[in-house]
């Protein structure tokens, strides 16, 4: 009865998750024939998702002498992305609802972990300054 109940809920979730983002884990770094640092990566994930605003609105950090607004908010994804890690990098490639959202780039912070979830939540900053 209970797994019945979660597959209707993850149902639900991902028909919420009319969004669609590129899950990436930078791997290294290197330099071209110019100089110039190329950075490279492995995909993680390619799929569905949904962007949610946290209660928390927003961060100010110093770094430095440069003033930096950090964003808070949650990427959802199925359940079955797994391996995710904090440091990974989720870029918005379609929105149905919010074309502003489109190639935003987002840092995943926080991951949850619980027994009866209906989405994967990750907590992901986004820097606008």
């Amino acid at each position: 009865m209970l797994d019945a109940l979660l597959a209707r809920g993850r149902a639900a979730a991902e028909a919420l998750m009319v969004d669609a983002c590129e899950v990436r884990r930078r791997t290294g770094e290197g330099s071209d024939d110019d100089g110039n640092v190329v950075v490279t990566y492995e995909d993680v994930y390619e799929g569905r998702c949904r962007v949610q605003q946290r209660s928390t609105q927003a961060a100010q950090e110093d770094v430095g002498e440069d003033f930096q607004l950090m964003l808070r908010l949650e990427v959802h994804l199925p359940m079955s992305v797994v391996g995710l890690e904090a440091g990974d990098e989720v870029k918005v490639t379609a929105s149905v609802h919010d074309p502003d959202l489109v190639g935003r780039v987002f840092l995943v912070r926080d991951l949850a972990h619980k027994s009866h979830a209906t989405a994967r939540r990750v907590g992901v900053t986004e820097r606008t300054s």
